[in-house]
């Protein structure tokens, strides 16, 4: 509905679910939900989706696998929409150029029919129910457009990383550390306070075959030595710490740094301080620059400053308080919850709130160990007082230590993909989010592992109607096939294996009404076959480019050509598949499904981990 005054124009939108903010956990909540059929309007305050990962801020994607590209931890890897995401980008943009990238995630959004994008729209207020408990609408200001939009929705979800609607709605959150004895924790200070984690700007540069000079601005501080701004290199923290991170690395090189140390804002305020702090980052990131270029031999001569964001990327701010807040003694016991959705994994990474400027004797983070997975419950998702208010990504209900370690955007994505879920079924079911909890959460999860999704404890269930379907593999092919894992652990393999133009046919005396095919291909979780550049298999994002870049490359154990074919007739063919997911609608009877793999990116043999209809 369009309505025209005398001041600026406003446009009403009424939707099931409402996301405001477009960072991966965002994206994915509204696309979980809009797939589960929800009428959605995400507002992004951005022109680009994405958050920390996109082109304006360029972080590097992070989860249970760690950082260092190691195969012994890949098979931690996040999947799910997250895996979607960048099995897209490897086939379109090899090169992992930005801009494509961007673009990549435009189209993930733009192409779900359920969802109206709100770019360059910020979040400004709500309106809430006379009792206080229900977000009603909330209104959002288009820069581009200068438009203001009402969006009614029966849920909502605050993926903004700022918690932008705690303040607006009376939603209950807090800011900073806690005091140790308040959760008995042993990372923190003994009392709280409100610092945080910091914000920073990164440096992203390439190498060229010949010299490039750099002149340093006039604004831009200058490091003549390293010293100028390294710290003390000091042990762990309580015995528990696998070390603190104190040397200011700033080598170059594909594998190298991406400059995250240059980072302020954990000592002041980390919404309201954030322009005068992203103008003292620049002066740090340009002088840092000028510290390789000209302060010394630093093997850089034939390096260019390809960009510095002027976006800082944050990394702590408001958090929602929901009906459980998540603690580092629930991580490091392993998060043992019924109510699993989610697992992390990174270690908790608590960096110091002085960022750049901490003193000398202060590590620029600490990494504390953690199970690697744990398990994060979905009570830990929405509000304990605002009754249709969900929430994902750096902003959920942790405590500062427990946030050290879920605030990296691999485990954010499955946040968001949590979130939708259960907004999906909230829509259906007429629930609140606590009523999900109290009696859908079977349901939720059996949707995130249909969808993708690793819920560690938990097998998925194999439909009734393939159980009872004729099959023509071997007893032990069938069982690994239909054992609810779909993926190796180290010593377990839980795939089976065919030849190149192998089958599996699904038979039945008499026709049976099947809806749908699903497959779970092999995306190589060693990643040896995706790059050769170690931090690219983590996730392949670039940070700096050396010379020995190459390119990305589709995983060679992905099916890339197969057939299905149902009672001697064709009903679906592909020969440019690259996704590790297949879902797909059969709607007829038929007394044999038979799936022929014809063609992988590169294996010789093919790997499936499921297969299976109902």
């Amino acid at each position: 509905m369009l309505i025209e005054t005398n001041r600026q124009r406003t446009v009403e939108h009424h939707v099931d679910f409402c996301v405001v903010g477009g960072g991966l956990a965002g994206m994915f909540a509204a696309i979980s939900a809009a797939r589960e059929g929800a009428r959605v309007v995400l507002m992004q305050d951005r022109p680009v989706l994405g958050g920390n990962a996109s082109s304006e801020i360029r972080m590097w994607v992070r989860g249970a696998a760690g950082s260092g590209g190691d195969s012994k931890n890949l098979y931690k890897r996040e999947t799910g929409l997250i895996s979607e995401l960048e099995e897209e980008n490897i086939y379109v943009n090899p090169y992992l150029n930005y801009s494509v990238w961007d673009g990549v995630l435009w189209n993930m959004v733009a192409r779900e029919k359920n969802i109206t994008l709100l770019l360059n729209c910020s979040c400004i207020d709500a309106d809430m129910s006379d009792d206080g408990k229900y977000i009603l609408c909330v209104k959002g200001w288009q820069l581009t457009t200068y438009t203001w939009h009402m969006v009614y929705a029966k849920y909502f979800a605050d993926c903004s990383g700022d918690s932008v609607l705690a303040p607006v709605t009376g939603a209950l959150w807090r800011v900073g550390r806690e005091g140790n004895d308040e959760y008995n924790e042993t990372i923190g200070p003994a009392k709280a306070d409100r610092k945080t984690m910091g914000m920073s700007c990164l440096i992203q540069a390439r190498e060229t075959d010949h010299p490039v000079e750099f002149k340093r601005p006039s604004w831009a501080y200058v490091y003549k030595t390293d010293a100028d701004f390294d710290n003390i290199v000091l042990p762990g923290a309580d015995g528990k710490a696998a070390g603190s991170i104190a040397r200011r690395s700033h080598k170059l090189g594909t594998d190298g740094t991406n400059f995250w140390w240059i980072e302020l804002g954990g000592e002041q305020d980390s919404i309201y301080d954030t322009e005068k702090l992203r103008d003292e980052l620049l002066k740090v990131a340009f002088g840092i620059w000028d510290h390789i270029k000209n302060q010394g031999d630093h093997g850089a001569e034939n390096w260019e400053l390809e960009w510095i964001g002027f976006l800082p990327g944050k990394r702590e701010s408001r958090r929602y308080i929901g009906p459980y807040v998540l603690t580092q003694n629930d991580i490091e016991a392993g998060g043992k919850f019924d109510d699993i959705v989610v697992y992390g994994g990174w270690p908790m990474d608590d960096h110091s709130p002085g960022g750049f400027y901490a003193k000398p004797d202060e590590p620029a983070s600490i990494m504390y160990p953690t199970p690697s997975p744990y398990g994060i419950p979905y009570r830990v998702l929405y509000s304990k007082n605002i009754a249709n208010l969900f929430f994902a990504g750096r902003n959920i209900s942790a405590t500062h230590a427990a946030l050290s370690s879920t605030r990296v955007m691999g485990t954010c994505s499955l946040l968001g993909q949590a979130v939708g879920t259960a907004a999906g079924i909230c829509i259906a079911e007429n629930a609140t989010p606590q009523e999900i909890y109290e009696k859908h959460i079977k349901k939720l999860q059996k949707k995130l592992m249909d969808a993708g999704c690793w819920l560690p404890g938990l097998s998925r269930e194999i439909p009734a109607l393939s159980r009872r379907a004729g099959l023509n593999l071997s007893d032990a092919e069938r069982s690994i096939l239909f054992n609810g894992i779909e993926r190796d652990f180290p010593g377990q393999e839980n795939h089976i294996t065919l030849p190149l133009g192998g089958t599996i046919k699904f038979s039945f005396e008499c026709p049976e009404y099947i809806s749908r095919l699903r497959v779970v291909f092999d995306p190589d979780f060693s990643r040896r076959s995706v790059s050769v550049n170690k931090k690219m298999r983590t996730f392949a994002q670039k940070a700096c480019t050396g010379l020995d870049f190459r390119p990305v490359k589709v995983a060679e154990t992905l099916v890339k050509s197969f057939e299905v074919w149902g009672d001697g007739v064709l009903i679906c063919s592909a020969g440019d598949w690259h996704h590790s997911l297949l879902r797909l609608d059969i709607g007829r009877e038929l007394r044999e499904l038979e799936v022929r793999f014809l063609e992988t990116w590169g294996s010789g043999q093919v790997n499936i981990f499921s297969c299976d209809i109902e």
